[in-house]
């Protein structure tokens, strides 16, 4: 029986984490985009529960970015519905943040600048929090040309975080860093995760990433879903090497 079968019903003790409270659920229901003749999502339905971790893995231009830009509301489907906790989403919705691969900082401001871009009540102290809670306190008055790869992602964390988002996208975020640092990474989002309970999506060409951090991973395949398989696995996930992430691997390899 394939693990796409079993890993419905994980035994005790061994399932990912289940939903936690803060997070939103996010429906999509026969949604289509076509960009001019071309369709990069097609009829695709997929309901994601609140405070989850979903990975879309896929190859390039099989509509994975597409369908984080309709989860933000940055574009509109062509036909279906994309909604987020039952209502349609017709624009930016206010309870997501996206974090994408490039930081994307502005080098006129400090560290603390840019997580409190927005200028919200009491920023400094919540820009100071969110910094600690990335391990960042005390550089809060840096620059971004002074920082590491791994240091300026953790300040884009930061800042997604600081407006305490109810979802969270993610758009191949440690596509660019080094392997220790983006196993660093791992651990931080994992943590942060756990404590904050905010639904996520990540968007990842690595399968390797999607079964260490997601719950369930969704394979896109010419705009449909291939593989939509749970992540049976407990947390921490530090030995990938384990045969039960081997299989896992190598099934959604075979789907992509």
């Amino acid at each position: 029986m394939s693990l796409a079968a079993t890993a419905r019903t994980p035994d005790a003790g061994t399932a990912a984490a289940p939903a936690l409270p803060g997070g939103l659920p996010i429906q999509l229901v026969a949604a289509t985009k076509s960009f001019g003749d071309r369709e990069v999502l097609r009829e695709l339905s997929l309901d994601v529960a609140p405070g989850s971790f979903l990975a879309v893995v896929g190859r390039s231009g099989g509509g994975k970015s597409t369908l984080m830009r309709l989860v933000a509301g940055l574009d509109q489907p062509t036909r279906g519905r994309v909604a987020i906790d039952g209502e349609a989403v017709t624009r930016r919705h206010p309870d997501v943040r996206l974090l994408f691969q490039e930081a994307r900082l502005v080098p006129w401001q400090t560290v603390e600048g840019n997580v409190g871009i927005a200028r919200g009540p009491d920023w400094r102290a919540s820009a100071g929090r969110v910094l600690a809670d990335v391990g960042l306190a005390g550089r809060e008055g840096d620059w971004p040309s002074v920082l590491s790869g791994g240091q300026r992602q953790r300040v884009a964390l930061a800042r997604a975080l600081v407006g305490a988002p109810r979802i969270l996208l993610l758009d191949e975020p440690f596509g660019a860093l080094d392997a220790l640092t983006r196993l660093e990474m791992h651990k931080l989002l994992e943590r942060i995760w756990l404590s904050r309970g905010f639904t996520t999506i990540l968007i990842t060409h690595d399968v390797a990433e999607a079964v260490a951090l997601a719950d369930r991973v969704v394979v896109l395949r010419e705009g449909r879903i291939a593989l939509d398989v749970d992540v049976p696995l407990a947390r921490p996930r530090r030995e990938l090497a384990d045969p039960q992430a081997v299989a896992l691997q190598a099934e959604i390899l075979d789907a992509v």
